[in-house]
């Protein structure tokens, strides 16, 4: 598993489109590869939504690799829904959960996954649905992942405006055009160049800071 790029490989099976349901299989823009993603649920796309933020991956995949097994009698297939490389050489498989929690046979194959998963130095998680500011707040950044709003030029004065933690409106003031620095500044929250505290709900007197200084701080 370690030798195999399976974040390079296709879906092995594909999503269904089921009637009725709000959100059909689609597409997420991946600002961590610069691909496309494929997606097959609301709480899939979150969480591939929240994996492309993490500084950790640095490849993402959908359903790359199915495990089997068997069981008594029968054998037993399953893909995770994700999977990440991580920075570290290493995998991340995923699935995903609703609100009313993983389904019974979910939860059984979850246990042999992550067995599979730790026995070839990878992870596996069961992920169920995140904070919802959590999610409102990275939902508003990620409109602001492609590269076209990263600061660029504009590095050294943005990092200079944030270089104590204050409200974002102040900088953005005085970094000129508020219509031209709110996507920078959304995009460097994005991409981690700033901070803020995602935990609650964004707005324009949000306290944002460079990252370094949370780092040096901890």
């Amino acid at each position: 598993m370690q030798d195999v790029s399976f974040e390079e490989s296709p879906a092995v099976r594909p999503f269904p489109v089921r009637p009725g349901r709000r959100v059909a299989p689609g597409w997420w823009w991946s600002s961590t590869t610069g691909r496309l993603v494929a997606y097959g649920s609301g709480v899939m796309r979150t969480q591939l939504m929240l994996l492309d933020r993490d500084p950790a991956v640095v490849a993402l995949a959908c359903r790359p690799v199915e495990l089997v097994w068997r069981e008594e009698s029968r054998v037993v297939g399953h893909a995770p829904q994700l999977m990440a490389r991580l920075q570290d050489g290493s995998g991340l498989l995923l699935d995903c959960a609703g609100r009313s929690g993983p389904s019974a046979r979910l939860a059984k194959r979850a246990r042999v996954v992550g067995a599979a998963a730790k026995a070839a130095g990878w992870s596996y998680r069961l992920a169920g649905p995140p904070a919802p500011v959590l999610v409102a707040n990275v939902r508003w950044l990620a409109g602001y992942r492609h590269p076209r709003y990263a600061a660029g030029p504009w590095t050294p004065a943005l990092l200079e405006a944030f270089g104590r933690p204050r409200p974002a409106v102040e900088a953005v003031r005085e970094l000129g055009d508020p219509i031209a620095v709110w996507p920078v500044v959304f995009h460097a929250l994005w991409s981690g160049v700033l901070r803020v505290r995602l935990d609650e709900p964004l707005h324009e007197r949000a306290v944002v800071s460079v990252a370094w200084q949370e780092a040096e701080a901890a």
